[in-house]
């Protein structure tokens, strides 16, 4: 593997154990959230390569420990106990760039194995809310922590959520009029939610939109 220059070259890598995703972005500004289900089920390993089945009951598997392999990649330990999946940066961005056509051909080996894939419960997310400008005038409060129902798993579902908590409040979280921060950087409507996130949202006018009082 080494022998080989290495093409892509992270720079960030992260774990949320809660929700089974490692993230990572690259220096060409590509950047994946990757299942552990998903690398587990594709790990280079030989016992997975050579099992002439695809690879079955990883639904809730999670990533124990992330080692770093030279300057090439990282060593994926599994709390299922596979531990000798090596993933090369190129692999882990090969595997990001082709998630949907990857995972779409495994859920059809499995249903023609007649395997029935069991989808993990959704987790309750807990996440840190700050308000700037006149958006902390009209909501009274600069900050507020929050449990964000399974269903909202990004920025713009977010937005949607908050807007509908109390009536007249949609117009305070249009995405038009404002700007979304997601742990100190700013985000996409597609950056996904994890629990412990902090979110900020900043107005993008120094003008209110007009709106019934909310207290």
């Amino acid at each position: 593997m080494t022998d080989q220059p290495i093409r892509h070259h992270p720079t960030a890598i992260s774990l949320h154990r809660k929700s089974r995703l490692l993230s990572i972005a690259f220096d060409d500004g590509a950047a994946f959230e990757l299942p552990c289900e998903y690398l587990r089920v594709f790990s280079k390993a030989a016992e997975v390569r050579t099992l002439g089945r695809p690879v079955t009951g990883k639904e809730t598997v999670t990533i124990e420990q992330i080692e770093p392999q030279g300057r090439y990649g990282v060593r994926i330990l599994f709390d299922d106990g596979h531990d000798t999946g090596i993933y090369s940066w190129d692999t882990l961005y090969a595997l990001g760039a082709d998630y949907e056509r990857n995972w779409a051909a495994y859920l059809h080996d499995l249903a023609e194995i007649g395997y029935r894939r069991q989808e993990p419960r959704q987790e309750e997310k807990r996440i840190k809310l700050l308000y700037f400008n006149w958006l902390a005038q009209k909501l009274r409060k600069e900050t507020e922590e929050l449990v964000v129902p399974p269903g909202v798993a990004d920025v713009a579902g977010l937005l949607v959520w908050l807007g509908r908590r109390k009536p007249g409040a949609a117009p305070l979280f249009d995405r038009g009029r404002v700007r979304v921060t997601l742990n100190k950087q700013f985000a996409e409507d597609f950056s996904k939610l994890h629990d412990g996130d902090e979110v900020g949202i900043v107005p993008n006018s120094p003008t209110a939109p007009a709106t019934p009082d909310l207290v």
